[in-house]
């Protein structure tokens, strides 16, 4: 390392002791650029999915190294990343489409990340990727597609982005593809809501048809055309399904024809013991369980749904059939209930219109029991209504004279002192009412008027 420009020699000898007294952490996050960083921090990203692993290098290559890549580590400021998520969201897509809200947020937590395991290893201290604000993302909330939304569909094109079928849809796709040979595998999705890689990552010693459970340990993932056999997606994933007996026919229908499949093969036949897998008995790749099942629903004059959609559905069809929301949550294998209750649970029409007449029941029977308190009041009262006799107050005396005699009935107590000459001399004055009739009647008779 060499510096010059210095103006004197005590000048550059404090510099050079400046340096020397740096750790050899902070000498590096002053020197290495964020290029350098990412590249090594991908390499020791060994503990993850290759998946995630895949997501990470796409954003480290694909977006940070060429807006960021050349500052160093300890020059990134929060200014440098407002600008590239600025000029990240003019982007567009290969389709033509901008890049999404999610998509920012998923490119800033990378970064953040990173940022995060230079701070541990001491060659920053602060990590300006937490403090970025960036447009809110919105989370999809699943579309039942009803008969108006259909005919919306069929007229203009029209399509939300997560859609569901009800369960006359999801009755009428089963039997138009009921000689597809992964019928089994559409029908245990649709019902049991799996996940793709769980689907064809199931084996047929996780299944056990008699008692009538499935077991889901592993998944299938893919990173491009490359396959990969892990654990499910969280911890929460580990679950066991139930099976009813009609999934569990069709399970074994399927079974039968596997062994078809495996004799027809005869040496080519790889025994994997995947309950779903191609002729040769080879496990399926995920992505072309999704085109295929695209091809399938194109084929049908059903509204489009995503195979994934499929998991929405089974999550509403079961909260419908009565089951309830910690139910669906193991049943879909989510460690929150707040994901499934916000997210992969839709109100189907026919849901919302048992609760409607069970809320209009419940206002109409307590009107009924209102009229019968207010015609019971009425027998009891008489004509002048069941308010009017509860809320009546004690009526007061019409004149002095009933005032008297009901005065007559309480005890007189002697009084004492000046209230008791004022009470003796009150009795004498004449009531102020009858002397502002007396004036009133002075006044009138002088005006030549009777009083």
């Amino acid at each position: 390392m060499r510096r010059g420009g210095f103006p004197s020699q005590a000048a550059a000898t404090r510099a050079r002791d400046g340096v020397l007294e740096q750790s050899l952490e902070r000498f590096t996050g002053q020197h290495w650029t964020l290029e350098r960083w990412l590249r090594y921090w991908l390499t020791t990203r060994t503990s993850i999915r290759p998946t995630t692993l895949r997501v990470y290098t796409q954003h480290v290559e694909q977006y940070l190294i060429p807006h960021l890549g050349k500052l160093r580590l300890a020059e990134i400021t929060v200014r440098h990343l407002t600008a590239m998520f600025a000029d990240l969201a003019k982007q567009t897509t290969r389709t033509g489409k901008p890049l999404a809200p999610a998509t920012l947020h998923r490119i800033q937590a990378t970064l953040r990340g990173a940022l995060n395991a230079a701070i541990r290893n001491d060659l920053i201290t602060d990590n300006p990727a937490r403090r970025v604000e960036l447009p809110g993302r919105s989370s999809p909330h699943p579309i039942v597609w009803t008969s108006e939304r259909v005919e919306q569909w069929q007229q203009h094109g029209t399509r939300e982005k997560v859609a569901v079928w009800t369960a006359h849809h999801l009755a009428t796709f089963p039997n138009r593809v009921a000689a597809d040979r992964l019928y089994a595998l559409w029908w245990l999705v649709a019902l049991r809501g799996l996940r793709r890689g769980e689907a064809v990552g199931l084996r047929w010693c996780d299944v056990d048809l008699q008692h009538g459970t499935a077991t889901i340990v592993q998944q299938i993932t893919c990173a491009g055309r490359r396959m990969y056999v892990g654990p499910p997606k969280s911890a929460a994933s580990r679950r066991v399904i139930a099976l009813d007996r009609h999934t569990a026919q069709v399970l074994r229908e399927h079974a039968r024809r596997q062994r078809l499949e495996r004799l027809a093969a005869g040496r080519g036949w790889q025994g994997t013991g995947y309950v779903f897998t191609r002729p040769d008995g080879r496990p399926l790749h995920p992505n072309y369980v999704t085109h295929r099942f695209c091809r399938l629903r194109s084929t049908t004059d059903l509204p489009p749904v995503r195979l994934h959609d499929l998991r929405h559905g089974a999550a509403s069809l079961a909260h419908q059939a009565g089951a309830d929301l910690k139910t669906v949550q193991d049943q879909l294998g989510h460690a929150s209930i707040v994901l499934t209750a916000d997210t992969y649970t839709s109100v189907l029409p026919e849901s919302q219109r048992r609760a409607t007449a069970a809320t209009a029941e419940l206002v109409v029977t307590a009107a009924r029991d209102v009229r019968k308190q207010i015609k019971k009041r009425r027998n009891e009262y008489g004509d002048h209504g069941a308010r009017s006799a509860t809320l009546r107050a004690p009526e007061r005396p019409a004149n002095r004279e009933t005032a008297g005699q009901a005065n007559a009935s309480r005890p007189n107590r002697p009084r004492k002192g000046k209230s008791a000459k004022k009470h003796a001399t009150s009795n004498h004055r004449p009531h102020r009412t009858d002397r502002t009739r007396k004036r009133a009647g002075q006044r009138v008779g002088r005006q030549g008027l009777e009083p």
